[in-house]
């Protein structure tokens, strides 16, 4: 039986691109642009300071779920970035545990959440890192959002989700690819 710690390794030796160099086939960014090849494995967590919203909804069913000038921004390579809001920053009223859970190599055992207004329900749309592995431990605090049903704006600007349903990256104006979840990116 191998142990969970060979598991572990095992899962996160298996990466070829790691951010050390772009892959031939990454866009070039210009000035003011970021490349998701550029990001590292291990992800980086870094503190984002512009505002971040979340509502959900349209007209008067519209709610905000979340403002926020303290979101933390997990860059990893290839992979647009997840934005994770601090639990203060968030009306935890709209949102109830959800069942299943999954497992990260690099940040640990995530729980999943649903929205809830009334007889309205946007199940897992959510997820949270409660006790993160080691490194991750900024996430323990936070939840992120899938935006792809959802209205999620950094500073203002409409946020796309990261392609293929499975992932929850935000990708704003100024990141370029190509993603992981788009055809053809399985291998990386």
């Amino acid at each position: 039986m191998t142990s969970s710690s060979d598991w572990l390794a095992a899962a996160r030796a298996q990466w070829r691109w790691r951010g050390e160099d772009r892959p031939p086939f990454a866009v070039e960014p210009t000035h003011g642009q970021e490349s998701v090849w550029d990001f590292p494995r291990p992800p980086r967590i870094a503190l984002d300071t512009r505002e971040v919203i979340v509502r959900w909804g349209t007209g008067e069913n519209m709610r905000e779920i979340a403002r926020t000038r303290r979101a933390v921004r997990v860059l990893e390579t290839s992979h647009p970035p997840s934005f994770y809001l601090p639990w203060d920053d968030v009306a935890r009223s709209f949102l109830q545990p959800a069942p299943g859970e999954s497992f990260c190599e690099w940040k640990g055992p995530a729980r999943y959440w649903t929205l809830i207004d009334g007889e309205r329900r946007l199940p897992r749309v959510a997820w949270s890192y409660p006790g993160p592995l080691a490194g991750a431990e900024a996430l323990a605090t936070c939840i992120a959002f899938y935006p792809a049903e959802l209205d999620c704006r950094v500073d203002g600007a409409a946020v796309q989700p990261q392609p293929g349903g499975f992932y929850g990256g935000w990708i704003t104006p100024e990141l370029v690819g190509p993603f992981k979840g788009e055809r053809g990116s399985e291998g990386w």
